[in-house]
Protein backbone atom coordinates (compact mmCIF):
# COMPACT_ATOMS: atom_id res chain seq x y z
CA UNK A 1 0.00 0.00 0.00
CA UNK A 2 1.12 3.25 -1.01
CA UNK A 3 1.88 5.57 2.40
CA UNK A 4 -0.71 7.97 2.99
CA UNK A 5 -0.36 11.53 3.72
CA UNK A 6 -2.45 12.63 6.48
CA UNK A 7 -5.07 14.66 5.57
CA UNK A 8 -6.69 16.80 8.61
CA UNK A 9 -9.85 15.87 9.97
CA UNK A 10 -12.65 17.63 8.27
CA UNK A 11 -15.82 18.78 10.64
CA UNK A 12 -19.15 18.69 8.14
CA UNK A 13 -21.56 19.60 10.65
CA UNK A 14 -21.50 20.05 14.33
CA UNK A 15 -20.69 16.63 15.99
CA UNK A 16 -20.33 14.61 12.52
CA UNK A 17 -16.15 14.89 11.87
CA UNK A 18 -14.47 12.77 9.02
CA UNK A 19 -10.95 11.77 9.78
CA UNK A 20 -9.26 10.60 6.60
CA UNK A 21 -6.72 7.80 6.69
CA UNK A 22 -6.62 7.14 10.62
CA UNK A 23 -6.63 3.47 10.55
CA UNK A 24 -2.81 2.34 9.84
CA UNK A 25 -2.67 -0.82 7.62
CA UNK A 26 -1.93 -3.06 10.06
CA UNK A 27 -4.93 -2.41 12.00
CA UNK A 28 -7.47 -2.61 9.14
CA UNK A 29 -5.48 -6.17 8.23
CA UNK A 30 -6.07 -7.07 11.85
CA UNK A 31 -10.14 -5.44 11.83
CA UNK A 32 -10.59 -7.48 8.74
CA UNK A 33 -9.24 -10.97 10.23
CA UNK A 34 -11.67 -9.86 13.26
CA UNK A 35 -14.48 -9.29 11.05
CA UNK A 36 -13.79 -12.36 8.75
CA UNK A 37 -14.16 -14.28 12.36
CA UNK A 38 -17.22 -13.18 13.49
CA UNK A 39 -18.95 -13.45 10.19
CA UNK A 40 -18.88 -17.40 10.65
CA UNK A 41 -21.00 -17.38 13.67
CA UNK A 42 -22.15 -17.87 16.16
CA UNK A 43 -24.08 -15.68 14.41
CA UNK A 44 -22.66 -15.74 10.73
CA UNK A 45 -23.37 -12.45 8.55
CA UNK A 46 -26.54 -12.59 6.66
CA UNK A 47 -28.83 -10.05 4.13
CA UNK A 48 -31.01 -8.79 7.13
CA UNK A 49 -35.05 -9.00 5.57
CA UNK A 50 -36.94 -5.82 6.83
CA UNK A 51 -40.38 -6.21 8.23
CA UNK A 52 -42.02 -5.53 4.75
CA UNK A 53 -40.41 -8.00 3.51
CA UNK A 54 -37.34 -6.49 1.76
CA UNK A 55 -33.78 -7.63 2.19
CA UNK A 56 -30.92 -5.59 2.56
CA UNK A 57 -28.00 -5.56 0.10
CA UNK A 58 -25.45 -4.81 2.34
CA UNK A 59 -24.28 -7.96 4.57
CA UNK A 60 -24.43 -7.50 8.43
CA UNK A 61 -22.44 -9.32 11.05
CA UNK A 62 -23.32 -7.93 14.99
CA UNK A 63 -21.34 -8.36 17.84
CA UNK A 64 -21.91 -7.45 21.47
CA UNK A 65 -25.65 -7.04 20.84
CA UNK A 66 -27.84 -8.32 17.74
CA UNK A 67 -29.88 -5.58 15.77
CA UNK A 68 -32.79 -6.37 13.44
CA UNK A 69 -35.34 -4.28 12.65
CA UNK A 70 -35.77 -2.29 14.75
CA UNK A 71 -34.59 -3.43 18.14
CA UNK A 72 -31.59 -4.89 20.00
CA UNK A 73 -31.14 -8.57 21.48
CA UNK A 74 -28.31 -11.24 22.87
CA UNK A 75 -29.97 -13.60 20.83
CA UNK A 76 -30.24 -13.71 16.86
CA UNK A 77 -34.32 -15.23 16.75
CA UNK A 78 -34.49 -14.03 13.54
CA UNK A 79 -30.90 -16.22 12.30
CA UNK A 80 -30.11 -19.07 14.54
CA UNK A 81 -30.96 -18.55 17.81
CA UNK A 82 -27.46 -18.08 19.15
CA UNK A 83 -26.08 -15.65 21.59
CA UNK A 84 -23.99 -13.37 19.45
CA UNK A 85 -19.95 -12.91 20.14
CA UNK A 86 -18.80 -10.27 23.09
CA UNK A 87 -17.92 -7.11 22.65
CA UNK A 88 -14.09 -6.92 22.96
CA UNK A 89 -12.60 -4.82 25.37
CA UNK A 90 -9.78 -4.04 22.40
CA UNK A 91 -12.94 -2.91 20.26
CA UNK A 92 -13.79 -0.38 23.39
CA UNK A 93 -10.35 1.13 23.31
CA UNK A 94 -10.63 1.27 19.24
CA UNK A 95 -13.67 3.23 19.61
CA UNK A 96 -12.43 5.72 22.69
CA UNK A 97 -9.11 6.57 20.56
CA UNK A 98 -11.35 7.01 17.64
CA UNK A 99 -13.15 8.93 19.45
CA UNK A 100 -10.75 11.28 21.03
CA UNK A 101 -9.15 11.48 17.75
CA UNK A 102 -12.28 13.12 16.15
CA UNK A 103 -12.89 15.37 18.83
CA UNK A 104 -9.96 15.84 20.73
CA UNK A 105 -12.10 15.92 24.61
CA UNK A 106 -10.12 13.35 26.71
CA UNK A 107 -13.40 13.28 29.20
CA UNK A 108 -15.35 12.25 26.71
CA UNK A 109 -13.79 10.13 25.42
CA UNK A 110 -12.69 7.95 28.40
CA UNK A 111 -16.26 7.51 29.34
CA UNK A 112 -17.03 6.31 25.99
CA UNK A 113 -17.96 2.61 26.15
CA UNK A 114 -19.29 1.27 23.13
CA UNK A 115 -21.49 -2.02 23.54
CA UNK A 116 -22.51 -3.31 20.06
CA UNK A 117 -20.81 -2.97 16.48
CA UNK A 118 -22.70 -3.63 13.18
CA UNK A 119 -20.44 -5.03 10.63
CA UNK A 120 -21.60 -4.02 7.26
CA UNK A 121 -20.12 -6.14 3.94
CA UNK A 122 -20.85 -3.68 0.81
CA UNK A 123 -19.86 -5.84 -2.91
CA UNK A 124 -19.99 -3.55 -5.62
CA UNK A 125 -24.27 -3.63 -5.86
CA UNK A 126 -24.74 -2.73 -2.46
CA UNK A 127 -26.12 0.18 -1.39
CA UNK A 128 -27.63 1.58 1.65
CA UNK A 129 -30.58 4.18 1.70
CA UNK A 130 -30.49 7.35 4.16
CA UNK A 131 -31.90 6.59 7.49
CA UNK A 132 -31.06 7.58 11.10
CA UNK A 133 -29.21 5.40 13.61
CA UNK A 134 -32.23 5.44 16.76
CA UNK A 135 -32.42 2.13 18.02
CA UNK A 136 -30.22 2.99 20.48
CA UNK A 137 -30.80 4.09 24.20
CA UNK A 138 -28.03 5.92 24.43
CA UNK A 139 -27.20 9.00 22.54
CA UNK A 140 -23.70 8.86 22.43
CA UNK A 141 -21.11 9.31 19.19
CA UNK A 142 -21.30 6.51 16.96
CA UNK A 143 -17.86 5.64 15.46
CA UNK A 144 -17.66 4.64 12.12
CA UNK A 145 -14.52 3.04 10.21
CA UNK A 146 -14.13 1.95 6.76
CA UNK A 147 -12.04 -0.82 4.94
CA UNK A 148 -11.87 -1.79 1.45
CA UNK A 149 -13.32 -0.09 -1.71
CA UNK A 150 -13.81 3.88 -1.76
CA UNK A 151 -17.91 4.32 -1.10
CA UNK A 152 -19.80 7.89 -1.55
CA UNK A 153 -20.98 8.48 1.66
CA UNK A 154 -24.44 10.68 1.88
CA UNK A 155 -24.26 13.10 4.92
CA UNK A 156 -28.08 14.69 5.44
CA UNK A 157 -29.72 16.33 8.34
CA UNK A 158 -31.79 15.56 11.63
CA UNK A 159 -35.11 16.34 10.08
CA UNK A 160 -35.80 15.03 6.42
CA UNK A 161 -33.89 11.93 4.42
CA UNK A 162 -33.81 14.46 1.46
CA UNK A 163 -31.76 17.27 1.04
CA UNK A 164 -29.52 19.43 2.34
CA UNK A 165 -27.20 16.55 2.27
CA UNK A 166 -23.49 16.51 1.40
CA UNK A 167 -21.71 13.83 -0.73
CA UNK A 168 -18.04 12.21 0.83
CA UNK A 169 -15.96 9.92 -0.35
CA UNK A 170 -15.10 7.36 2.58
CA UNK A 171 -11.53 5.60 1.93
CA UNK A 172 -9.88 2.61 3.52
CA UNK A 173 -8.96 3.53 6.37
CA UNK A 174 -10.80 6.87 7.06
CA UNK A 175 -12.44 7.83 10.59
CA UNK A 176 -16.20 8.89 10.45
CA UNK A 177 -18.01 10.16 14.06
CA UNK A 178 -21.75 11.35 14.38
CA UNK A 179 -22.61 12.67 17.79
CA UNK A 180 -23.95 15.78 19.75
CA UNK A 181 -26.21 17.71 17.64
CA UNK A 182 -25.62 15.24 14.55
CA UNK A 183 -26.12 12.07 16.13
CA UNK A 184 -29.26 11.51 13.93
CA UNK A 185 -28.64 12.43 11.00
CA UNK A 186 -29.57 10.71 7.91
CA UNK A 187 -27.09 9.05 6.49
CA UNK A 188 -26.23 6.50 4.04
CA UNK A 189 -24.65 4.98 1.08
CA UNK A 190 -25.35 5.50 -2.72
CA UNK A 191 -22.58 3.83 -4.14
CA UNK A 192 -19.40 1.81 -4.26
CA UNK A 193 -16.19 1.96 -6.19
CA UNK A 194 -16.19 -1.34 -7.04
CA UNK A 195 -12.37 -2.46 -7.76
CA UNK A 196 -10.83 0.43 -5.72
CA UNK A 197 -9.61 -1.70 -2.71
CA UNK A 198 -5.74 -2.56 -1.84
CA UNK A 199 -5.24 -6.25 -1.16
CA UNK A 200 -2.93 -5.31 1.31
CA UNK A 201 -5.58 -4.49 3.80
CA UNK A 202 -5.98 -8.30 3.31
CA UNK A 203 -9.73 -7.39 2.01
CA UNK A 204 -9.21 -7.66 -1.76
CA UNK A 205 -12.29 -6.43 -2.98
CA UNK A 206 -15.88 -5.31 -1.48
CA UNK A 207 -15.97 -2.78 1.91
CA UNK A 208 -16.39 -3.30 5.47
CA UNK A 209 -17.61 -0.56 7.18
CA UNK A 210 -17.64 -0.70 11.31
CA UNK A 211 -20.08 1.52 13.81
CA UNK A 212 -19.84 1.42 16.90
CA UNK A 213 -22.07 2.02 19.40
CA UNK A 214 -23.87 2.52 22.77
CA UNK A 215 -27.34 0.47 23.17
CA UNK A 216 -27.87 2.13 26.60
CA UNK A 217 -29.66 -1.61 27.21
CA UNK A 218 -29.48 -3.79 29.92
CA UNK A 219 -30.11 -7.45 29.23
CA UNK A 220 -33.38 -7.20 31.70
CA UNK A 221 -34.32 -4.41 28.98
CA UNK A 222 -33.69 -6.32 26.14
CA UNK A 223 -35.86 -8.98 27.27
CA UNK A 224 -32.88 -11.90 26.94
Amino acid sequence: MTALIPRPAMELAPGAVHVPGWLTPRQQRELVAACRAWATGPVPIRHTRLPHGGVMSVQTVCIGWHWQPYKYTRTAGDVNGQRVAEFPRWMVELGRRALLEAYGDESTSTRYTPDTALINFYDGQARLGMHQDKDERSTAPVVSLSIGDTCVFRVGNTETRTKPYTDIELASGDLFVFGGPSRYIYHGVPKVYEGTADPVTGLASGRLNITMRVTGLTDREAGR
